[in-house]
């Protein structure tokens, strides 16, 4: 498939019940529940997807999409990279599963890992980031014999209880109790407190409140599932300095920002180390796998012989997701101007819609680092959850629906980040700017946006 290969999203309504998409949807809602297999894959419409390549992705009835929602940035360098694809389908039928000892790939993926990230001595494999900051949190409180964890109101760390509450939450739940599911004990959830990002005095109380109690802070460096929160390089030392004092450790969520934002993950843009971190997403090109790295001190306690935390996974560094993620940081060794190229194209998006809204006139401000972009409509500054309560839900959702339409696909729910993928280019996105530039104005002439 290229991407010539469809008609634009525009030519043809996904949302028809006529459609393949939507006959899909029916048979999937019988065996599936809601009809997808991750909560946030069904936003109020149908979407059946049928392949991608670079920049593109095509549905099931041949609609075309520039792709900037990129699987919840898991590609990183674009759709079926056959610079990935073409390892992986090499190691099909060689190394599978065994599910005792080690084989060569998981040493060699542990070795560049600790290369590339400042802070890892030692790494892990997991099957998803969620994984990954389970066995974080488990380790920090191995660590240092603590109970409570602190995050961010808006962070998310994955599914798992320790860490399930107050992600996007409306105004009244906000740095209250906010659950992202049932299920979870109350133990769990009054385990976890919550801070506002950018603001170091809110942990500082934290701290003060409940001394030589916390086991940990964890952070996404830029909380990008709420969009795009910049960090201060004040507010990312102080934490750092923080924690040292308090005797707790700081946990780098860079299961977006990893491998994303530079080969070292967003660490190794401030110059801070974390004494934990994780990763996941984009680090294998859409290939499931993750993992968590720290120094061996902490490592160590993973040692099945001698460590004291317990690690067990029968897919933990199989051989498929290793080589995938083999072959995607040897691509990002060999070709470090995939970051100057996607940090370009980011900023003449941001810089882009920026100008749009100035000339229209719109409440809005765009956001972002690197390749990833948001634009929250809302006045800014925006520094943390606070100044996020002022965004018009309504209006993100359908700048996002709307540009979808259009044949650019933005998961049309609030406060998700749009990705720039090694496979976009300056054309892509003077076309996107273009199309942003008409549904803007077609918000603010219906009112949509103000």
């Amino acid at each position: 498939m290229s991407p010539g290969i469809g008609t634009a999203a525009s030519d043809h309504d996904p949302r028809s019940s006529s459609t393949k998409g939507w006959a899909l949807h029916q048979a999937a809602a019988e065996v599936l529940p809601g009809g997808v297999n991750s909560a946030t894959r069904y936003v109020g419409h149908p979407y059946a997807f049928a392949g991608g390549d670079g920049a593109y992705v095509v549905d099931l009835d041949g609609n075309r999409y520039l792709d900037y929602h990129a699987a919840f940035g898991a590609i990183l360098l674009g759709h079926n990279a056959a610079v990935v694809d073409d390892p992986v389908r090499a190691a099909v039928g060689k190394v599978d599963l065994f599910g005792l000892g080690v084989t060569e790939l998981e040493v060699e993926l542990a070795t560049k890992v600790t290369e590339v990230i400042p802070s890892a001595e030692m790494m892990i494999a997991t099957m998803s980031g969620s994984e990954a900051t389970a066995q974080a949190v488990r380790l920090a409180r191995a660590a240092t014999g603590r109970q409570l964890l602190v995050k961010f109101q808006g962070g998310f760390h994955g599914w798992h209880d320790a860490v399930a509450r107050n992600v996007i939450s409306r105004p009244e739940l906000a740095y209250g109790r906010d659950p992202l599911s049932a299920g979870i004990l109350d133990t769990a959830l009054d385990s976890t407190l919550i801070a506002e990002f950018n603001d170091l005095d809110s942990v500082r109380a934290l701290f003060e409140q409940f001394p030589e109690r916390i086991a940990a802070v964890i952070m996404e460096p830029i909380p990008h599932n709420v969009g795009a929160l910049v960090p201060t390089q004040e507010f990312v030392e102080g934490l750092r300095a923080l924690t040292s004092a308090e005797g707790a450790l700081l946990i780098f969520d860079e299961v977006i920002t990893g491998f994303r934002h530079a080969l070292g993950g967003y660490q190794e843009v401030v110059g801070v180390q974390p004494d934990l971190t994780t990763f996941g997403k984009g680090m294998a090109n859409g290939y499931p796998i993750g993992g968590l790295a720290g120094p061996r001190s902490l490592m160590e306690r993973f040692d099945g012989q001698k460590g004291d935390v317990l690690l067990a996974g029968t897919f933990n560094g199989y051989g498929i997701g290793a080589t995938a993620a083999i072959a995607t940081i040897d691509h990002l060794r060999t070709h470090p101007d995939f970051y100057t190229r996607t940090h370009a194209l980011g900023e003449r998006m941001r810089s882009g819609l920026s100008s749009i809204v100035a000339e229209l006139g719109l409440d809005a401000t765009v956001a972002g680092f690197g390749g990833v972009f948001s634009l929250y409509f809302a006045a800014g500054p925006i520094r943390g959850y606070r100044d996020l309560m002022r965004n018009d839900d309504q209006a993100y959702a359908a700048f996002h629906r709307r540009m979808t339409d259009k044949g650019f696909l933005m998961i049309p729910m609030s406060l998700k980040r749009n990705h720039v993928s090694g496979s976009h280019t300056e054309q892509d996105i003077d076309r996107t700017l273009e199309a942003a530039r008409d549904v803007l104005a077609g918000m603010k002439a219906d009112g949509t946006a103000r």
